[in-house]
């Protein structure tokens, strides 16, 4: 198996939860915020070390839930930081941004760090899609549209135009080309059935974010195993990645407290005032295609908050515990959703970072040994 070490980047210093959204950044200070980059750097740079394969970084906006508005920065910053670790943007919310740029930033990140690239390409959250004054409804077009534009930017040895639906170009030819041929390794997130299938379409690896029930999840993924052999791929367990909020103490009941408190501010104070805004367009426009979807992704959200630390375990929604429970806890994922990567985000809202490091190198000595021929 194969393990990803991801990180948020959260504020962690809010005494109250935001009322509204976007919510004010009165509270944010500089200075505690460079503090934060060089401590959440370094902690991603030290997964090398804690024996993980993938070091990853993803895109949010207008929140404290995540100081990263650009994952590229960052995956720069791991370049110079580390010398083997894959670097997984997951990923550029590629709805929402110029997709020949894109293809120009990863190509550079690809050829900066000697061809270490993942490839992550995401759709967002729904409420990103006011923050950047983008039209939810025309999401999974802009997604295809843009993707097909990288594809062809990554392996077209000669300029082209485009006059697309969204997107119109006179030439493209981008400098530098990534160093992976014949382009890095692509990963898109996909939370319902239909996304899967989406994905299925393209040349990519399929990433489950959240895990709310182990049977919910297995739908999902045969749905992107389908679709993959539909469109004249041999997809395998390679192309599953799961992801998992992940707490590894000394012993479970260190580390169920400390997760606890760590979602308690998560749920209760970073996620609480973009939730109306998501309610709202879900609501209001299709940004999730299917009827019904949306409430599934609000019901998923709410279920995920309302469960015990225990529930979250027995579900397969978290890892948590010490490390021959956590062996014991990827087991099962791995019998039950036949994925060969895990993503584990371990550090959770303000859970201390003394945490965060003590859990990789317990990861590193203790549950890696376990679980790596799986």
């Amino acid at each position: 198996m194969h393990f990803s070490f991801f990180h948020l980047m959260p504020w962690t210093e809010l005494d109250e939860a935001p009322t509204q959204w976007p919510a004010r950044n009165a509270p944010f200070r500089p200075e505690r915020g460079t503090e934060l980059y060089d401590t959440y750097l370094g902690t991603m740079a030290h997964a090398e070390a804690c024996g993980f394969d993938w070091v990853g970084a993803n895109e949010h906006h207008f929140s404290p839930y995540s100081l990263m508005a650009n994952c590229n920065l960052v995956g720069a910053a791991m370049t110079q930081r580390t010398k083997s670790i894959k670097l997984a943007m997951l990923g550029n919310l590629l709805p929402l941004l110029n997709p020949v740029r894109v293809a120009e930033e990863y190509a550079m990140l690809d050829v900066m760090s000697g061809g270490r690239l993942v490839a992550g390409f995401v759709r967002g959250i729904p409420h990103e899609y006011i923050a950047y004054n983008v039209a939810p409804d025309e999401s999974r077009g802009r997604m295809r549209e843009a993707l097909n534009i990288i594809l062809r930017a990554w392996t077209e040895p000669e300029p082209f135009g485009w006059e697309g639906e969204f997107y119109q170009y006179r030439a493209i030819s981008i400098w530098p080309k990534p160093r992976q041929t014949p382009h890095p390794r692509i990963l898109m997130s996909a939370s319902n059935l239909e996304s899967a299938q989406f994905v299925g379409e393209f040349p990519s690896m399929v990433g489950l974010t959240l895990v709310s029930d182990l049977d919910v999840a297995r739908s999902i993924i045969d749905g992107f195993l389908e679709s993959a052999r539909a469109h004249g791929r041999a997809p395998s367990p390679e192309d599953i990645l799961v992801g998992q909020q992940t707490c590894i103490a000394e012993t479970d009941e260190e580390a169920e407290d400390i997760m606890a408190k760590a979602l308690a501010y998560f749920h209760g104070v970073l996620m609480r005032p973009q939730q109306d805004a998501q309610r709202i367009v879900i609501q209001k426009t299709r940004f999730f295609g299917q009827e019904g979807a949306g409430d599934y992704f609000m019901k998923r959200l709410q279920t995920l908050k309302g469960r015990t630390i225990k529930e979250q375990i027995e579900a397969g929604s978290i890892l948590c515990g010490s490390p021959q429970s956590v062996v014991k806890q990827i087991k099962r994922l791995r019998q039950h959703l036949g994925a060969a990567h895990i993503n584990m985000n371990m550090k959770l809202g303000n859970m201390p970072d003394t945490a965060v490091i003590k859990g990789m190198e317990l990861f590193r000595d203790k549950v890696l040994p376990e679980v790596r021929a799986l």
